[in-house]
Order: structure tokens, then sequence, then C-alpha cells
């Protein structure tokens, strides 16, 4: 899901383990529940609210390259 469109999606407990999101539009995703655990954020276009309300980060790349412990 490289540079995918999912600006405005429904993603409510949706599980993205594992994905690759580099450079997805997330722009305004409802990422309530969302497990991310090691999914690839690097330079997806999302902001720290959203990632806040995500079930899980552990182990993503993080929009900047950061590694979420």
């Amino acid at each position: 899901m490289r540079e995918a469109d999912l600006y405005k999606t429904n993603l409510y407990k949706a599980d993205l383990r594992e994905a690759k999101l580099h450079k997805a539009d997330l722009r305004g995703a409802d990422l309530r529940g969302t497990d991310l655990r090691g999914a690839d954020l690097t330079g997806a276009k999302v902001t720290v609210v959203q990632l806040d309300k995500a079930k899980s980060l552990k182990g993503a790349t993080m929009p900047d390259g950061t590694i979420h412990p």
C-alpha cells in the first residue's frame, strides 16, 4: 500500500500489522483502535493525534523514520 490514498478512510480497529504504508496519505483517517505494530509509516501524511488513537505502534517506523519502542 505504498503511497496509498487513504484520506478520510475508516480504519477503525483495522489490523495493519507490518503494513507497508510508506508515503501513504492518512490525513483524516480514523485510526482509533488500529493495530499498526511493525508498520512502515515512513513519510506518511498522518498526525500525532491520529497515531495516539492507535491500539499499538510497537516497532512501527514512524513518519520521521524513527522506530517506535
